[in-house]
């Protein structure tokens, strides 16, 4: 089959075409042909060598979200022969990541594509997806209390706004000029410019702080001003402050929700209801990686780049 990965860490330049044998699902898993795999920062870390991959042998293959056509079923498996799926899959993980032909997942890493989606869009749910959705069980609000979220107009922004809004959660987003209409358009509930001074103009709308804040924009301690005491602050590259104050500090770590189909699942029902819309940026050939990986770093993506197999 054909994969895309890096036998050394490095630029975008490193991303090579893999010639390498059709893996074979085992117990309770299931072979994907992937037609589409989500490019994400998560993938330039892989490539970089940010991540310890010394469980895995290389090359090492990026890619966290993958779409396709179920093509062969291990025993016990409860799923069927051209069943069409989206997955978290592991980089550092026994199955590797998403840039690649064939990938092998087990039962419970997989979810059907929402019916009102293509391949392509259900490529951009499943780690933002279930990383927002780990955002907001760490942070526990109830109806009515508020939700501050950084980088309001980035793909993992755009699916916290808009879950936190299913679950009744006053929105407090940040933005470019340019985003304005996005951002206000998933549903928050108070679009904020972005930029130094943010944490003071969150206290202007909401004086005593707000409830948590999901810094997906790795603010860090520039935000954290805004939060009131007793509330939560949520990384999501494993930051914790030093708090002064009575603060409660969370990192996310979606790889934590690889057998998660049920909150995957739950993105498709959202997806389908019209709640979480797929953020797809673009498409090209896998064999573009390296130009997607280039695109994603030199920043202003809105919506995740795809790769198509």
């Amino acid at each position: 089959m054909k994969a895309i990965g890096v036998t050394e860490f490095g630029g975008p330049e490193v991303l090579k075409v893999q010639n390498l044998p059709k893996p074979h699902p085992g117990m309770k898993e299931v072979r994907i042909r992937v037609r589409a795999a989500a490019v994400s920062p998560t993938d330039t870390n892989v490539r970089t060598g940010a991540y310890d991959m010394s469980q895995s042998e290389p090359p090492y293959m990026p890619g966290m979200d993958a779409a396709g056509v179920i093509d062969e079923v291990g025993e016990g498996s409860v799923w069927n022969i051209g069943d069409e799926v989206m997955a978290i899959a592991l980089p550092l993980g026994q199955h590797g990541g998403a840039y690649v032909e064939y990938l092998v997942a087990p039962d419970d890493s997989i979810a059907r594509i929402p019916a009102n989606a293509t391949l392509e869009e259900a490529s951009t749910i499943p780690m933002n997806g279930l990383t927002a959705v780990q955002i907001l069980e760490l942070v526990a609000l109830q109806p009515g209390q508020v939700i501050a979220i950084t980088g309001g107009a980035g793909t993992l922004g755009n699916y916290t706004i808009q879950l936190a809004k299913q679950q009744g959660l006053i929105v407090v987003a940040d933005s470019a000029p340019k985003d304005r209409d996005l951002v206000q358009g998933l549903g928050a509930d108070h679009v904020l410019d972005r930029g130094a001074g943010l944490a003071d103009r969150i206290r202007g709308i909401f004086p005593d702080g707000v409830d948590a804040i999901a810094d997906t924009a790795l603010l860090h301690e520039d935000v954290v001003p805004a939060l009131r005491d007793q509330g939560v602050f949520v990384s999501v590259r494993g930051w914790k402050g030093e708090p002064t104050r009575d603060i409660r500090f969370e990192a996310v770590w979606v790889f934590d929700e690889y057998h998660s189909a049920a909150k995957l699942d739950g993105l498709r029902q959202a997806a389908e209801d019209g709640i979480l819309t797929p953020r797809l940026a673009d498409t090209l050939p896998a064999e573009d990686a390296p130009d997607a990986h280039r695109r994603l770093e030199a920043g202003g993506v809105r919506g995740r780049l795809v790769l198509t197999f």
